[in-house]
């Protein structure tokens, strides 16, 4: 994995190809919020239909799934050290609707 430089991020960001699809990595499992929404954000800004985001947080960010559901779609698995494993990908039909501004969580 390569470390790459994200704008508006206060963790670090890692780059691999995986079989032609280009996947953006991030943990903010040790982090309190707004870092989890923060940098959520500022990660779905690079995504496109051929590649995927995937977050490593402490919990479900729940609060995030309902500002972005237009533009992008989302699995969450538990990791084997109870973390949750999120995987965000662009939907190809995307709105462009999503508001990069809304980095704060609501509880």
């Amino acid at each position: 994995m390569e470390k790459i430089e994200v704008l508006g991020s206060t963790v670090d960001f890692y780059k691999e190809i995986q079989n032609g699809l280009t996947v953006y990595q991030f943990d903010t499992s040790m982090c309190a919020p707004p870092d989890p929404m923060i940098n959520v954000m500022a990660g779905l800004q690079l995504i496109d239909e051929n590649s995927q985001l995937v977050m490593i947080n402490h919990k479900s960010p729940a609060g995030l799934f309902p500002k972005i559901e237009q533009d992008f779609d989302f699995k969450e698995e538990q990791t084997e050290d109870g973390k949750v494993k999120v995987i965000f990908s662009k939907k190809s039909e995307a709105s462009g609707a999503t508001d990069f501004s809304q980095n704060c969580c609501q509880g």
